[in-house]
């Protein structure tokens, strides 16, 4: 007997998924936490296994749940570009477009293809560290967003994963001394805690030279030998060395994710942004040669 899935359902599920709450999911699909709950268990039932494990800290993915949101996100894409073909609509109005300091000149080929097929949408960007991305993208304040988790805890869709490398002026000793001397460009930065926990673990000692959330300010302390900085390699400068962490004595980085985030309420326009995403950094050679690289 041929069963059909309720597309409602699997929407509540990922919303629930991405945001890793009842309560939260219920405010973006503007329903009761009580109609959420409800339909969560309507989708379990119908697939006979458990999608989340409940517990009274946090809400989280069983295995079975991480097997089907994966599977969940392509249905609900392809269901939505359909719509989108069939229906003929031209795109228009705005889209809010999320991106971290660093990645806002690697997001520009994206940009570029998606104004120039979609010139009746006004796209604005919002640039912030990955978590306040995060937020803005579980209340529904940016309709598309790129953010970066370190890769073992990532969410939504994985675009890339890089690895994040110490960078350091070319002939500088900022890397000797002691205190380390380091520039972040923003005290959330989602790179932040993890390059400070492996410094802790090492027993290097540090000392903020400048934060600014501005990460060409960031680039000029590096050149000038102030302080040395952890990016994503796709983001290093070419005029800037990547510093071996065994050579230079300085504590292994894990890699990072690049993920594209949308809210529950995805907007067409917002669905071919994610496409052009997703071709720009798979077309990227230049990147994925230098990545296999230092990798």
């Amino acid at each position: 007997m041929t069963r059909n899935l309720d597309l409602d359902l699997i929407r509540t599920f990922v919303t629930v998924a991405d945001s890793g709450s009842m309560t939260v999911a219920a405010n973006l699909l503007h329903m009761t936490q009580g109609a959420v709950s409800q339909q969560v268990k309507r989708l379990e039932e119908s697939l006979d296994c458990q999608l989340f494990v409940r517990s009274a800290r946090k809400l989280e993915l069983s295995r079975e749940g991480e097997q089907f949101l994966v599977k969940a996100r392509q249905l609900l894409r392809l269901n939505d570009e359909i719509w989108a073909d069939t229906t003929g609509e031209s795109l228009r109005g705005s889209l809010r477009v999320g991106v971290p300091f660093d990645l806002v000149t690697p997001l520009a080929p994206a940009l570029k293809a998606f104004a120039d097929t979609h010139p009746h949408v006004e796209i604005s960007l919002v640039c912030a560290a990955s978590p306040e991305l995060n937020e803005a993208v579980q209340s529904g304040r940016v309709d598309v967003s790129l953010i970066e988790y370190v890769a073992s805890e990532a969410e939504g869709e994985v675009v890339r994963i890089e690895p994040l490398v110490w960078v350091n002026g070319r002939g500088s000793e900022a890397w000797q001394k002691r205190p380390l001397p380091l520039s972040m460009v923003d005290e959330r930065c989602a790179f932040r805690p993890v390059v400070l926990g492996a410094l802790a673990n090492m027993d290097i000692p540090w000392r903020t030279v400048f934060e600014s959330g501005n990460i060409e300010a960031t680039a000029a302390m590096v050149r000038a030998g102030l302080a040395v900085t952890t990016w994503l390699v796709s983001t290093v400068p070419a005029d800037l060395e990547i510093l071996s962490p065994h050579t230079a004595g300085l504590p292994t980085l894990p890699p990072f994710a690049i993920c594209l985030r949308l809210p529950a309420a995805v907007q067409p326009a917002a669905l071919e942004f994610a496409r052009c995403v997703r071709e720009a950094m798979s077309n990227d050679v230049a990147t994925r040669g230098r990545i296999a690289k230092v990798a």
